[in-house]
């Protein structure tokens, strides 16, 4: 099976939950305790105090009792309520409660569950137009007053959401806003004098250094892991704007949105995703940094949503062969593939072919370094960028707009016409007009087939050849001559599908 990302959260039936709780108090499991044995109750202070974890002296490995009791206290059970239609709520011949494993487990076991396919009570057939649906997922209070931090996939399409501390209070919370592009959202409950975390500096932490995580997998609440930060800056596939702290603390469904607590008490990130071939824990976690969070928590507070800066550009990273291709010593920067027109950054004058290594001073690394400063800019605000072209830095200012969803367009290469076979080890023919009218280019060579030096570059068929180093192509014969002139090495812009994004080509 193919190993996947999975959001850590976790879904089950309401009566399964009222079974899971009928267990625990026959004496299968045991309510939790303090450590003297009487239930655990805990007078809110104003500010949780600095913990620290007390090494053992036999093995020379952390204690994490005295960090567990001092922030405890502020780490929150989520439950949310959903009303789910039998119609609706799941794709036709779908079971809404697949992958659920209390429900497999009831189902194994043959015992009747209403409202669940093929038990009886409303489930199957129709009888019951909707069904309520449970899950849980963590969180952690961030102020006196009741502001409280988790996932925004925890509370996607909740219909009730109920915060329960560790004093077992329960308080039903207002969804103040989310942020689906960091998956962070805020919660308000009605309380104050709450025991709350104290955030700390996730650039400071190290890569090797332990790590705690609370939170409520499966359901079980207050569960403590803990393991070390594995990396830091972990790009994940469509995660544009969250450069992840990566752990191997034990993380399952349920421990999203809880917090990642350094050795000093205070909260280094947020539980949200894990990396997994099953849908359980494997080794492999990721937190989203809290300073991240803390500035969308800002503005969810503020506006009731996020807003982020825009330029208006396609981007892609720069490989050694880019790199050389570009004139730069070695590979760094986002490489601007595309430009949308009467975009920001058309109107500051950047350029497809542009490389963006630096943001008002700040350096960019890699070509994920530049969506996220950018993102983190208010709409409106004047940007400058440092920008290499025609193996020369030079800087452009750059006044920002507001980010918006993502457009895409469709290359649907239709007829043929006079074609080209070259050194390249490419087919291909001219756009007609109509093509490149429907795409919003001026002209380009759609690619029929890819052998060679081209094959071997990444071109697949469909894919329209816009310029070779950074010249417009508009016919097959241009593009003959600019082949023929490019030498051995080169690199061409290709539009593919709603992405532009440069190849580097070697002719050997």
């Amino acid at each position: 099976m193919k190993p996947v990302l999975v959001r850590s959260t976790f879904a089950f039936s309401a009566l399964v939950l009222a079974l899971s709780g009928c267990l625990q108090e026959g004496g299968a499991i045991s309510p939790s305790h303090a450590a003297n044995g009487a239930p655990a109750s805990v007078a809110p202070p104003p500010q949780l105090a600095p913990a620290s974890a007390t090494p053992a002296s036999r093995y020379g490995l952390p204690d994490f009792s005295a960090l567990v009791e001092q922030v405890g206290p502020a780490v929150v059970n989520i439950s949310v309520t959903q009303k789910v239609s039998r119609s609706g709520g799941a794709t036709a011949g779908e079971d809404p409660f697949a992958g659920d494993p209390f429900y497999d487990f009831l189902r194994r076991f043959g015992v009747p569950v209403p409202g669940m396919p093929g038990n009886g009570g409303g489930g199957g057939g129709g009888r019951s137009p909707e069904q309520i649906q449970q899950g849980v997922g963590s969180g952690f209070i961030v102020s006196a007053d009741g502001y409280v931090l988790t996932n925004a996939h925890v509370v996607d399409g909740a219909g009730e959401v109920t915060v329960r501390l560790t004093d077992k209070r329960e308080f039903k919370a207002k969804v103040v806003g989310t942020d689906k592009r960091t998956d962070v959202a805020l919660l308000k409950i009605d309380a104050s004098g709450l025991p709350f975390v104290r955030t700390g500096d996730a650039e400071r932490t190290k890569v090797g250094e332990w790590v705690v995580a609370m939170g409520s997998p499966f359901g079980f609440e207050n569960t403590v892991t803990a393991g070390i930060i594995s990396a830091k800056a972990r790009r994940l596939p469509d995660e544009n704007y969250v450069p992840f702290l990566q752990t191997d603390v034990a993380i399952n469904p349920g421990n999203s949105g809880g917090p990642l607590f350094n050795l000093a008490g205070e909260v280094v990130g947020i539980n949200s995703q894990i990396y997994s071939r099953s849908g359980g824990f494997m080794g492999i976690s990721f937190a989203i940094p809290i300073d991240v969070a803390m500035r969308v928590k800002d503005q969810l507070q503020k506006y009731g949503k996020v807003s982020r800066g825009r330029l208006g550009v396609t981007i892609q990273g720069l490989d050694a062969e880019l790199a050389q291709n570009f004139g730069l010593d070695k590979p760094g920067g986002a490489l601007v593939a595309n430009v949308e027109a009467g975009s920001p950054a058309e109107k500051g004058g950047l350029q497809a072919g542009d490389v963006v290594i630096g943001v008002n001073g700040q350096k960019v690394d890699n070509s994920a370094d530049l969506p996220r400063i950018i993102g983190e800019q208010k709409p409106g605000t004047s940007v400058r960028l440092s920008v290499w072209r025609d193996r020369k830095t030079r800087e452009i200012t750059v006044t920002l707009g507001e980010q918006v969803g993502e457009k895409t367009l469709a290359a649907n290469p239709e007829r043929k016409s006079d074609s080209t076979s070259n050194k390249l080890g490419l087919n291909g023919r001219a756009l007609t007009g109509q093509e490149a009218s429907r795409l919003g280019i001026p002209g380009g060579i759609v690619v029929e087939g890819a052998s060679g030096p081209a094959a071997k570059a990444g071109l697949q068929n469909g894919d329209v050849i816009l310029g070779i180093n950074n010249q417009a192509i508009t016919s097959v014969e241009q593009f003959r001559k600019l082949l023929d002139a490019a030498g051995n090495r080169f690199a061409l812009l290709i539009q593919r599908g709603g992405s532009r994004i440069f190849l580097p080509i070697r002719i050997n």
